[in-house]
């Protein structure tokens, strides 16, 4: 249903002789049309927790995490109570950039176990519970890709090289590139090749690193190539695909110059709607023959439909709707609020358009506060500025107040898993792990550190091993103290079994509010905005059922009134309100009773 945001006069005028009943409200989201969450399909509403494989948990102690570890602990996702897990990638690769260049699409490499072991981790899933969402990587291969290597020994022009975007250099020898694109991790996104006679010849693009050659999606034999990698997966069983910067599969056929501050793209860039590298009208008919596919597994009766999600940096919130139109993405993830930062009056802004422009196409909106490529909200939350999103932070650079990111962090995601619509967690974020901010130079592997000469950080510091248990040479990740990434100390006082248990533990926080989500069908519910004080956001969310809780943050420096009065049901932090009040950095949920 669609809705815009507007004064609700019924709530009004049957409220308003009462004074210590609910306050005028607005309504910004009017839930979907249909009777009861459980009619609901389950990505509509679902909880789905990021595992990057090789930080999860290592079975055999080389240092890595594999696939057989991450079955050994599907069960803690049971009892965390998410409804599927999305794997990082787990394909061939030579781990250029951690997987996400790919050699082969249809195998597992070695590193991670086996496809054996991934049939065993769907169905280990699948039987307790949990759908398994798999990452695919269209916009570019491997530079180990066969095709690509194919195309490094072809002549220009050849059917090999069209599978890619190769073009002729600028200058009297084409020794200049032919565009002056950048390289999202920093550099020019062009390199040249040598032909097979030894001569210089053209170039190739790549938006990422050196070894990610992007692929020419205007070939037939590129589109005809994933929908075969969809198939292999989905016969295998999996639930779903989380699409890697999905919004950069086709480029402006006329390359033309796009001049930008830098030699490092930034998340403005990134978001800019006239760039020719993002966000071209033509990827909708791909993602629409996609979606056909996945709906030709759908069966009838059954919660099973296979789902995308767009990993799409594209403004403004309508040009990113157009991506969830009934026959193309499922979801989304919704950067704008991850971009918004602590800030009640960003993230107001982010929630009302987001609803109003999902609303517009039917599509739920999908929330996110962390990932594999973002400084940890723990750690985002406890700078001078919290609104500012650093591309790592490294041991010169300001450090984070852990406890106050910490408490931020804990009432933002207070906030969104009351939020309708469907939310994505990132491994860790359920111990309040914070970025890794003490790493040497000499351990950091993200291409853009390397590619920038040493000056953007990058990711690694989000990436570190998860610390299961204070005691053991790699707090539990695995048998031996060999991680990829080093551990920082902090890492063992928050470990699973120093909050297993603990009431207003990070971890039991987490429990608490996703086992109150699901019973309370606020993934499901209407949501309306009341009236409240300078920095606090309070909402409403009724369920299908009727059933009505509050969901309040203060993201003010100072206590705040309560906008809203009932029976605690959750909080950020024990104790952050009196019944009258609730303190700074904070959030809580209260239940009102049933609507009517």
């Amino acid at each position: 249903m669609t809705v815009s945001p507007t004064t609700d006069r019924r709530a009004t005028d049957r409220r308003s002789t009462d004074p210590l009943a609910t306050p005028p409200t607005t309504l910004i989201h009017a839930g979907p049309d249909l009777e009861g969450e459980a009619a609901l399909p389950w990505w509509r509403t679902a909880v789905i927790y990021q595992v990057y494989p090789r930080s999860w948990a290592d079975s055999n102690g080389d240092g890595v995490g594999d696939l057989p570890g991450i079955i050994d602990r599907l069960p803690y996702l049971r009892e965390l109570g998410v409804d599927a897990l999305w794997l990082s990638p787990f394909y061939v690769s030579p781990m250029n950039d951690a997987g996400y260049d790919v050699a082969d699409y249809e195998d597992i490499d070695p590193l991670f176990g086996t496809l054996a072991d991934a049939d065993r981790l769907i169905g280990t899933a699948h039987d307790l519970g949990l759908k398994v969402i798999i990452d695919l990587v269209p916009n570019h291969s491997s530079s180990e890709h066969p095709w690509f290597q194919a195309a490094l020994t072809a002549a220009p022009g050849s059917p090999e090289r069209d599978r890619y975007i190769f073009k002729d250099g600028l200058g009297e020898n084409g020794e200049l590139p032919p565009t002056d694109w950048k390289s999202v991790f920093g550099g020019p996104g062009w390199s040249r090749v040598t032909e097979p006679d030894g001569t210089p010849g053209q170039w190739y693009l790549h938006l990422f690193d050196v070894t990610q050659p992007d692929f020419n999606w205007r070939n037939p034999d590129v589109a005809a190539a994933f929908l075969r990698h969809m198939t292999f997966w989905l016969d295998r069983g999996v639930d779903g695909f989380r699409v890697d910067v999905a919004h950069s599969l086709f480029k402006d056929e006329t390359f033309p110059s796009w001049p930008y501050g830098g030699d490092l793209l930034t998340p403005s860039d990134l978001h800019t709607g006239d760039a020719p590298m993002w966000d071209q009208d033509e990827v909708h008919d791909v993602y629409r023959s996609w979606r056909a596919l996945l709906d030709s597994y759908g069966v009838e009766g059954q919660d099973a439909d296979r789902i995308l999600c767009a990993e799409a940096w594209v403004t403004p919130a309508e040009r990113l709707a157009r991506y969830l139109r009934p026959d193309e993405m499922h979801t989304a993830f919704n950067f704008d609020f991850v971009e918004a930062g602590w800030d009640a009056d960003a993230l107001r802004e982010v929630i009302v358009h987001s609803y109003a422009s999902n609303d517009l196409v039917g599509a739920p909106t999908t929330w996110v506060l962390s990932n594999h490529d973002v400084v940890r909200h723990a750690s985002r939350f406890g700078l001078a500025d919290p609104t500012h999103r650093p591309n790592g932070i490294g041991v010169d650079d300001e450090q984070p107040d852990a406890e106050l990111g910490l408490t931020r962090a804990r009432a933002a995601t207070t906030l969104m898993l009351g939020l309708p619509g469907s939310a994505y967690l990132y491994q860790g974020e359920e111990l309040g792990l914070p970025d890794a901010t003490d790493l040497p130079g000499e351990v950091r592997q993200d291409p853009t550190y390397l590619r920038t000469g040493q000056t953007i950080l990058g990711r690694d510091g989000c990436r570190i091993p998860m610390p299961w248990t204070l005691d053991g040479p790699s707090h539990g990740f695995g048998p031996t103290a060999d991680t990829w990434l080093p551990q920082p100390q902090v890492y063992g006082q928050l470990a699973v079994d120093q909050q297993d248990g603990v009431a207003g533990s990070t971890l039991e926080l987490y429990r608490s509010l996703l086992r109150l989500r699901r019973e309370r069908h606020l993934g499901a519910g209407r949501i309306e905005e009341v009236p409240a004080t300078a920095g606090v956001l309070a909402y409403i969310v009724t369920a299908p059922s009727g059933l009505r809780t509050a969901v309040v943050l203060n993201a003010g420096s100072t206590s705040a009134p309560l906008p809203l009065h009932g029976e605690v049901v959750a909080e950020s932090l024990p104790g952050v309100t009196d019944g009258h009040h609730v303190r700074a950095n904070a959030a809580v949920w209260l239940d009102l009773g049933v609507d009517g």
